[in-house]
């Protein structure tokens, strides 16, 4: 769909796109084809896509794709895909929120992610997808650029953060590649990024475990500033902190931002380990 197309259709119906649900729409054909590149996409594949805004995405999904589950939240859109899609038979498309919806379905083995995803739920719903039961095969989603490198960042670098360990406990990031604000409308004050995951073959931590690596994280994060040894005080014993520590020789006076994804790993074996 073009750009005159798409402005044509939202004019012709009087449809005012909504800041609040993070509706910047991606028209530029190049980078749409790029992101279905990123996907690889294989006609057994299972597609999940949230926030199809006018389909431009969906269409060259469906092209390739077994099947399209794309999710919209806006009912005025909804009209418009459903009459674009009518004769596609690999497409379902479903009316509700995207978030709450992967909150309730937990299964997605065999599935993939390739969505233009809202601004406003994108990081929330890749850790629920992440934290799910089976989560997707891969994760190819375009994100605010700040956003994708802060799930791509390493250790002891500005971006480096509780999102991107929460996803790689199940994720490897395999990259990602700019899109310009210009290439959306309307054009929002940043520019995105498409950022690809690939599902670990197995995660880092038995799901028993992933709780007590989510409370690690998010409370050595709690105040960036601040030596981790302390904020975990918080959460557990101090003789039982002092002694992961020492076993996977932490320094006490260590930052979160200074320890990798590994060392958060094996210092929620430690605690656990020495809880059991």
């Amino acid at each position: 769909m073009k750009l005159s197309e798409m402005k044509q259709w939202l004019n012709a119906h009087q449809v005012r796109l909504t800041k609040s649900l993070g509706q910047n729409f991606l028209h530029d054909q190049n980078q749409l084809e790029r992101i279905a590149a990123a996907a690889e996409i294989q006609t057994t594949d299972k597609i999940l896509e949230v926030g199809p805004g006018l389909g431009p995405l969906t269409a060259l999904l469906a092209r390739d794709a077994g099947e399209v589950l794309a999710l919209e939240l806006d009912a005025r859109l909804m009209e418009f895909l459903r009459e674009k899609f009518a004769a596609a038979p690999t497409v379902r498309l479903e009316h509700g929120d995207g978030l709450q919806y992967v909150r309730e379905h937990r299964h997605w083995a065999g599935w993939k992610l390739v969505a233009n995803l809202p601004y406003s739920v994108a990081s929330p719903l890749l850790v629920e997808l992440a934290e799910a039961a089976e989560p997707p095969d891969r994760m190819v989603t375009t994100l605010q650029l700040e956003v994708a490198q802060r799930i791509d960042a390493a250790p002891d670098t500005e971006h480096y953060g509780v999102l991107g360990l929460l996803l790689g406990l199940r994720y490897e990031s395999r990259g990602w590649f700019r899109i310009p604000r210009t290439c959306f409308f309307p054009e929002p004050d940043i520019d995105s990024a498409c950022l690809t995951l690939l599902r670990r073959p197995e995660p880092l931590l038995p799901p028993a475990s992933q709780g007590a690596f989510k409370k690690v994280v998010k409370r050595g994060f709690s105040q960036r500033r601040k030596m981790m040894f302390k904020l975990l005080k918080g959460d557990w014993p101090e003789p039982r902190l002092a002694a992961a520590f020492a076993q996977l020789g932490l320094s006490p006076q260590i930052r979160a931002e200074k320890v990798s994804l590994a060392q958060f790993v094996e210092l929620t074996r430690a605690l656990t380990v020495a809880a059991a």
